[in-house]
Order: C-alpha cells, then sequence, then structure tokens
C-alpha cells in the first residue's frame, strides 16, 4: 500500500484540525459522500482525545434535488449520533434555477450552513474539501482565464462570503481523497456517492475525468495543488505592495468611498500593482460587487494610453464606479444613480460583476 492510500492516522487529525483547537463550537458539513463521512469520522475521533475541544455539528444540506437526499441525511444523522456529534438537516427549498443549477445549490448550501452556525454559536464552517478538490479548481480557474489570486485555488482558512464574523475551514486540502476513503474502509463506514458527481454536464466532472491522463504527464493532483499554494503565497506578495501603494499614493476623495491618487505615482507603479490598486478602489467606490478581470485590465489599458499626457482627460465607468483622469489626478468614485445607465451602455463602457480571479 503506497503512502497515498493509507488512512489518516490520529497524529495526522491533531495537525489537521488545530485551526479549530480553541473555538468555542464548529459546523461539521457533512453530506454523507466519502469526503464529508471521513471529516466526520476524523473530526469526532480527534475531539474525544483531547480534554479542551469545540462543540461539533454535524449539519447536512438537504438540497431537494435527489430524491436519495432524505435517506443520506438520516444515515449521516445516525453515524453522528454513534460518533457522539449533535447533527441537524437543513433544507434548500422554494424553486430551484434552470440555469446555473451548480452554482445556485452551492450559494445555497454556504448560506444555510452560516445560519446553522449562527444558531450553534458556531465560529467556523469546516468543509472536507481535498487536494483533488483543489486541482480541480485550479484547472477550472485556467479555464476560464484566471488570474494569480483565482489560481491560488481555496485556502486552508478563509473568511465567509455570506457571513464575516465565520471561518470557513478546509483541513484535508492537502489529503488526498484515496486516503480518506481507506479511512472509511479501515473503520468498516460506508457512505454515499452523489451521481452528480460523475455527471458529464457539469464542468467539475469532465475535468476529473481528464486527471489520470494529466497525471501520466506528471500534472497530477499533487503538482496543482503545489502550484496553487506558490501561487497563492506571490499573491499575498502581490496585496502587500498594494496595501503599501495605498498608503503612500491614495487619499480619501470628496464624495464617501471616493479615492484619489496622484497619477504620475499610478504611472511609476508595477502594472499588476496599479491594476489592483485600481480594483481595489473600484470595489470599494462602486456598489455591483466584484469586477471581472479582464474588465478591470480593458480599464487599465485605457488608463495606461493617455495617463502621462498633459491635460489629458478620461472618464470610464466600472461595476458601479467611475475612473476619471482631470487635473494630473485619477479619482474613483461611485457613479451618479441618473447617469449610470448613459455611463454603462456602450459595448466598451458595459459595467458587469467584477471578480479578480
Amino acid at each position: 500500500m503506497s503512502a497515498a492510500d493509507k488512512a489518516v492516522t490520529a497524529a495526522e487529525a491533531n495537525a489537521l484540525f488545530s485551526e479549530i483547537a480553541d473555538m468555542p463550537a464548529a459546523v461539521l458539513a457533512v453530506s454523507g459522500g466519502p469526503d464529508s463521512t471521513a471529516l466526520m469520522v476524523l473530526a469526532a475521533r480527534w475531539a474525544k482525545a483531547r480534554r479542551r475541544k469545540p462543540d461539533l455539528i454535524a449539519v447536512t444540506v438537504d438540497h431537494g434535488l435527489r430524491a436519495e437526499s432524505p435517506r443520506e441525511a438520516l444515515v449521516v444523522g445516525r453515524l453522528a449520533r454513534r460518533l457522539g456529534l449533535a447533527h441537524r438537516t437543513v433544507r434548500w427549498t422554494g424553486r430551484k434555477p434552470k440555469t446555473g443549477l451548480q452554482q445556485a445549490a452551492r450559494v445555497a448550501r454556504y448560506a444555510l450552513l452560516a445560519r446553522a452556525a449562527r444558531k450553534a454559536g458556531a465560529a467556523a464552517i469546516v468543509t472536507a474539501h481535498t487536494r483533488d478538490d483543489q486541482a480541480e479548481t485550479v484547472l477550472i480557474r485556467m479555464s476560464r482565464g484566471s488570474g494569480i489570486s483565482g489560481l491560488g485555488a481555496m485556502a486552508r482558512r478563509s473568511t465567509l462570503a455570506v457571513e464575516e464574523s465565520i471561518a470557513l475551514v478546509r483541513p484535508l486540502l492537502d489529503v488526498p481523497k484515496a486516503r480518506l476513503i481507506a479511512t472509511l474502509k479501515a473503520a468498516n463506514i460506508s457512505f454515499a456517492e452523489d451521481p452528480s458527481n460523475r455527471d458529464p454536464r457539469f464542468t467539475r466532472p469532465r475535468l476529473r475525468a481528464l486527471m489520470p491522463a494529466l497525471a501520466a504527464e506528471g500534472l497530477d493532483a499533487r503538482r496543482l495543488a503545489v502550484l496553487a499554494r506558490r501561487l497563492r503565497r506571490a499573491d499575498d506578495a502581490l496585496d502587500s505592495a498594494v496595501d503599501q501603494a495605498m498608503a503612500e499614493l491614495v487619499w480619501e476623495g470628496g464624495s464617501p468611498g471616493s479615492l484619489t491618487m496622484e497619477a504620475a505615482g499610478l504611472a511609476r507603479l508595477p502594472a499588476e500593482i496599479a491594476l489592483r490598486l485600481i480594483g481595489r478602489a473600484v470595489a470599494r467606490a462602486g456598489d455591483e460587487g466584484p469586477v471581472e478581470l479582464a474588465k478591470l485590465e480593458a480599464l487599465k489599458t485605457a488608463l495606461d494610453e493617455v495617463l502621462m499626457i498633459e491635460r489629458a482627460r478620461f472618464r470610464r465607468s466600472l461595476a458601479g464606479a467611475v475612473v476619471t483622469l482631470s487635473g494630473g489626478r485619477v479619482t474613483v468614485e461611485r457613479a451618479p444613480a441618473r447617469r449610470r445607465r448613459a455611463l454603462t451602455t456602450g459595448r466598451r463602457h458595459h459595467a458587469n460583476l467584477l471578480k479578480m480571479r
């Protein structure tokens, strides 16, 4: 048996769950599949061996998309009680979209988990994302043209988007799925299989099917996960440089949320730092959410063409914000509501969601 197929040990589990050791309570997201079932088993063993431990609540989200899901939730509940854990089932009710179903289900899942965490007084939601999931996420984002931030993929710990006071913890992010299955087999614990994980209508299963061929060329899950870790490290360094540029070049504008910077100082910055600086300003001033990286790059390219021209003027909207060059200064501010339609109707000026991914 190779190291990649061995069950996770108690010593390893102690390190894996260190992120939540000092929390009063944590929610375990458990669907009943192999990864999340192993997460619950390992977390229960870890907690049982500790004198001080958080209250662990296993939460199963029933999306109402498959006839088997209520029964699977009951099975998870029985196993949770056998392991000495509390269990809750929460349901995604209402009409389901005909397109973008997986993304809508993901948004609903985290909203329901956040609600369960708030109710339980939990400081974190713990998910069972594995090294295999990380590798697939890198490939998905690569296929969509993501930048450095997006290719950094998932972090071991981050803030939950729908509830900033709750942490999202992924303790198994560097653990191969095969080891989790081995852990369950060693404990003689069964698990469910969601057929949507093999459905070629969805992107992730299609990319998953390519993994053996990629691995044969040396591009296996481990190397993709290493790539993500290195890019996340670079992303953190770039963000630190943007922090410094913000402190040195940017000041509050005249209206709430607006920012102003010297055009000459902006022009001297390395391109990536300047791009991120403008992106931050747009995100702060605008009200249409994050922006697509390609649209931010297009705005920056257009601004660069006139940035150092004396008496040049520039005005363009993006994500509910307006970027203006005038008098040697670049100002980013909220687009006036009465003019927003005029500012964003043209093909080149169309504001859309900007996601720096």
